[in-house]
């Protein structure tokens, strides 16, 4: 008999599963617009129901569990708590739902935490005990892991570098605070940070507003364009401060950067680097890399899902 876990990772968006293998194998992924779901039972009913046809063309196959990476994920309840891009709101208890569809193992947790997960087992994180891995998206989420074992706090919501504050009376986040790192690290802060850098100048966007992503950015760094280079250095020096005051905790041996916006590699690594070893109390100087996650991005969420569970099934193992 073959053994899989489905792994799913919930977004605003979209949603997408997938059967992985102990080996991070992932085979017959498939998505659904999660967006189009008012209601967390149907969704779970419809999510069921394509896994289910799915199984179909596995024969032989044992279904080990289901994990699940999603907003605002508590692993400790397994449900997702007032998520503030999906339309379900308040308490869902996610797990339980799925449960009364597959009576197998499920588990859930918020969506960074599982890629760090998938990180350790799969990634440049194997083999580590203590590493923070940070993801560069819409928002900015991290996964804090501490002699092998995730953080997650008496809540089950430790980990939220993205919600640190680096300017008082900075810029609005989403979470409704002011000057939190997401405000200037992710997707949006970094279109932002070039737009207020572009009308500084004098200038006039040259595609309209909409069409500035961070890709965009990227291309038009990768040109010499100067003020995209200096929206690098500035995020990078931002990040890398509060990368600094992150290791202070727990005294990591290496920080993971994963997500779209770590695919400008350099541009945005050196900066970091710089500003993190500058803001570094001197004994962690020279100690801590900061490396790109290894995970591969278009099965990266679906890994980290599954990774939930094959990395219980591991510790169980071990005992």
């Amino acid at each position: 008999m073959k053994e899989y876990v489905v792994g799913i990772d919930i977004g605003g968006t979209n949603s997408v599963f997938g059967f992985v293998d102990n080996k991070g194998n992932c085979i017959h992924k498939d998505s659904i617009e999660t967006q189009l779901f008012t209601n967390p039972v149907e969704f779970v009913a419809t999510i069921s129901e394509k896994i289910q046809k799915q199984l179909v063309n596995l024969p032989d196959t044992i279904i080990k569990g289901i994990g699940i990476g999603a907003p605002n994920g508590n692993f400790y309840n397994g449900t997702i708590e007032f998520a503030p891009n999906l339309k379900w709101k308040g308490i869902v208890n996610l797990t339980k739902m799925f449960i009364k569809h597959f009576h197998t193992d499920v588990l859930l947790t918020n969506d960074a935490n599982a890629a760090a997960i998938g990180e350790m087992i799969y990634g440049n994180a194997k083999g580590m005990k203590d590493f923070i891995l940070i993801t560069l998206g819409t928002g900015v989420g991290s996964g804090i892991v501490v002699n092998g074992k995730m953080v997650y706090g008496h809540d089950g919501f430790a980990g939220e570098i993205g919600h640190v504050i680096v300017y008082p009376e900075g810029r609005m986040c989403g979470c409704g605070r002011k000057g939190c790192l997401e405000a200037y690290c992710s997707a949006k802060g970094i279109k932002k940070t070039y737009l207020n850098f572009v009308s500084g100048e004098g200038k006039t966007n040259e595609v309209p507003e909409a069409d500035i992503t961070p890709h965009y950015i990227y291309e038009k760094a990768k040109l010499g364009d100067a003020l995209a280079l200096k929206t690098y250095e500035y995020t990078g020096n931002i990040l890398g401060l509060a990368l600094a005051n992150s290791v202070a905790y727990t005294s990591p041996e290496a920080i993971f950067l994963f997500g779209g916006i770590a695919n400008a590699g350099e541009m945005l690594f050196e900066p970091i680097r710089k500003s993190f070893e500058d803001n570094l109390l001197n004994i962690y100087k020279d100690k801590i890399k900061i490396l790109p996650s290894r995970l591969k991005e278009n099965d990266a969420a679906i890994l980290g899902a599954a990774s939930l569970i094959w990395n219980k099934i591991s510790n169980e193992s071990e005992k």
